[in-house]
């Protein structure tokens, strides 16, 4: 899942081999779990056992419970085994969570990698304890904050890398990563997503909040809107950081 994490490529490698390798994997991996997950959820209203267990069993895990309950003690055991691979997903996040800490200054390098990973366990234990009785919503809501937090990212990283590094990677010196006083502040970025986030927000449209500007009729467009407002203000914000500060 994160092989980039443990695996140093060579320079010789060729980039488009390493691209389909990488594409493949993920795709071949995901896809037939994707198409399967659809028919499933498309097919769960028409059929009334699927329903049930969707409504009753805690959303996606009743629903999954249900599709293999012909199957007898064998579709339990599969249920299980759905159940119990689930928290797997949750160790890349936890080595991202203790290595990013760690990247971000040379005091919290000096900490142990495992002190960050019993931090985020705690953070995690009493969050899935309380998110368990409301899983599916519960998910479907952090999602959807995802999803508006990467799409702004996202512009502000193409920006950062189409508009001032020309799209060349020989201009990110990478020798520099760990002396902070030869970054940039990063203050543009903040400023950038904070000013994408206050027009997100009144722009949004989820079950536990609808905005001003969705409610008026547009439907739920924060994503747009903070993506365009985020590559707009970041380049005035980044141009301006450049000429005062020169990082």
């Amino acid at each position: 899942m994160t092989p980039d994490y443990g695996v140093y490529h060579s320079a010789k490698a060729s980039s488009v081999r390493i691209f389909f390798y990488t594409y493949t994997g993920f795709f071949l991996a995901s896809i037939i779990g994707h198409i399967l997950g659809a028919a499933f959820a498309a097919s769960a209203t028409l059929y009334s056992p699927w329903t049930s267990g969707f409504d009753n069993g805690n959303n996606v895990g009743g629903l999954v419970a249900a599709i293999l309950a012909p199957s007898g003690g064998f579709g339990k055991f599969l249920t299980v085994v759905v159940a119990l691979s689930i928290p797997s997903a949750c160790a890349p996040t936890m080595y991202t969570f203790a290595s990013s800490f760690m990247a971000i200054s040379h005091y919290f390098a000096k900490v142990p990698r495992y002190v960050f990973i019993v931090i985020s366990e705690a953070i995690l234990i009493p969050v899935a304890i309380v998110g368990a009785v409301h899983f599916y919503e519960t998910f479907a809501d952090i999602l959807d904050v995802i999803g508006y937090w990467s799409t702004v990212y996202a512009a502000i990283i193409l920006v950062e890398h189409f508009v001032f590094r020309k799209n060349n990677f020989s201009l990110y010196d990478t020798e520099k990563w760990d002396r902070p006083g030869e970054l940039p502040l990063g203050i543009a970025a903040l400023l950038a997503f904070l000013c994408a986030f206050g027009m997100i927000v009144p722009c949004m449209s989820q079950a536990w909040y609808v905005g001003p500007i969705a409610a008026a009729g547009t439907g739920d467009i924060g994503v747009i809107v903070g993506f365009t407002l985020a590559c707009v203000v970041y380049a005035i914000f980044r141009a301006v950081e450049r000429s005062v500060l020169k990082r």
